[in-house]
């Protein structure tokens, strides 16, 4: 590749440039947009998108990698390895840098949109979908509500604790979607239970950790090579309806009470421009029992975590007719996971499950120490005993009709220009009617 005269970071779009930008060169997250009625796989930076199907069709990618960019989905292109995966983004940091050649950087503007112009769709097909249980903030003060004399069950600091969802109604951010209706706990043991729209509509802070590289069936993972099979993350909206959960959820674990909505953001950065962000796992209490083997690798303790940014906002109907900002509900840190991605990876296939390209790993809500960084409404308000009161002279225990949750995400390292995991929202509708 030719030497770079240019400062190493520096685009030819000023507005990458910024230290506030979201996507500078060093991210160039993954996304994919409607262009003329068909979605076209794109990567984001500054305030626009590069249409990746445009450049491939102007010579701009190597031969190699043209089909895969011309798919609507980035899963054939996951599915060509990590080697693929590099050449892709090397091949495109040196098209948006500031020494490009003039030639190659006409081709290139000629394949630039506007981000808040276009219309984002989801760029993975996700076959799969598994929720895990990782953040041991959120699982004891969850355990302090309903199980005070012992919140954390025994299994918790053995092995990630996660059940496998389902990926049919994972959404696009910003589609709104409607409140569930199910059965919830009776008044009396003698009644019947209730069949109603939940009344405890929460949210659930997540990150979701994208699968690049499949393994086969029989064949567990270690989790020294774990890490290797992510390709990106991205930020992940897991709704739940609480008074459903507390009546299905024994003994198998909940069911309608989550498989509703899940929302995800547009964006997928890639494990590559996390690589400055990585951090050390958490130390553990010397009390607390130390990982079986298969879940322990020296390298992973040192820097197998990830230090992403989080908050959590809310924008009522009101605050929206008041041309009021969201207002902040939380902070935390995907740092504070008990469990690391690659423990996930490596117990969710340490039975011989197998992974394909494009699942879905969530770490589930994602809390802190505080209970300010507490990442859902059953943690911040104990179960709708002590409401939030918000700017608007409004409470909230749980979500009402025309609420809007906005999860952030960002990275922050010195010496490294800042990045974002963008943006998931989405609206809460009404329920539907019941159809006799």
């Amino acid at each position: 590749m030719a030497k770079r005269t240019a400062a190493p970071h520096k685009s030819w779009l000023p507005e990458a440039n910024k230290a506030t930008a979201d996507f500078p060169l060093t991210h160039l997250p993954y996304g994919a947009f409607d262009q003329d009625g068909q979605q076209h796989l794109c990567v984001a930076i500054g305030t626009h998108l590069l249409d990746l199907y445009a450049c491939a069709e102007s010579g701009l990618l190597p031969s190699n990698l043209v089909e895969a960019c011309q798919a609507p989905v980035l899963n054939p292109l996951m599915g060509l390895g990590h080697r693929s995966w590099t050449l892709l983004r090397e091949t495109l940091t040196a098209l948006l840098h500031a020494d490009e050649k003039p030639d190659r950087r006409q081709a290139a503007e000629a394949a630039l949109h506007s981000i808040a112009g276009s219309t984002l769709g989801r760029p993975v097909h996700i076959p799969n979908y598994t929720d895990f249980y990782a953040s041991i903030y959120h699982a004891t003060r969850v355990g302090q509500l309903f199980r005070p004399e012992q919140p954390l069950l025994p299994n918790y600091k053995h092995l990630p604790i996660g059940y496998h969802g389902r990926a049919s109604s994972i959404i696009p951010s910003g589609i709104p979607f409607f409140r569930p209706t199910g059965q919830s706990r009776p008044f009396a043991v003698e009644d019947a239970p209730n069949f109603q729209p939940t009344k405890a509509l929460d949210y659930e802070l997540e990150l979701a950790l994208y699968v690049g590289e499949p393994s086969l069936l029989g064949t567990p993972i270690p989790v020294s090579r774990a890490g290797q099979h992510l390709f990106g993350v991205s930020l992940l909206n897991d709704w739940s309806a609480r008074d459903i959960q507390s009546w299905e959820y024994q003994p198998l674990g909940p069911l309608l009470s989550k498989n509703f909505a899940t929302s995800i953001s547009p964006w997928v950065t890639p494990m590559a421009a996390l690589e400055p962000f990585r951090a050390p796992a958490p130390p553990r209490p010397s009390t607390d029992p130390k990982p079986l083997p298969y879940l322990h690798s020296i390298a992973d303790q040192q820097h197998g975590s990830l230090n992403v940014k989080l908050e959590v906002l809310i924008s009522t109907a009101t605050m929206r007719t008041n041309k009021l900002e969201a207002y902040l509900l939380s902070k935390s840190n995907t740092q504070d996971l008990y469990w690391t991605p690659a423990q996930l990876i490596a117990h969710h296939t340490s039975n011989g499950c197998n992974l394909q390209v494009g699942d879905v790993l969530a770490t589930g809500t994602i809390s802190g120490p505080t209970e300010a960084s507490a990442g859902c409404l059953l943690e911040l308000t104990r179960n709708g005993a002590q409401p939030i009161l918000l700017p608007t002279a409004e409470t909230r225990t749980f979500l009402a009709d025309g609420d809007e949750i906005i999860l952030r995400g960002s990275c922050e390292a010195p010496g490294h220009p800042r990045i974002s995991l963008g943006e998931c929202r989405a609206a809460v509708l009404p329920a539907r009617p019941l159809q006799p």
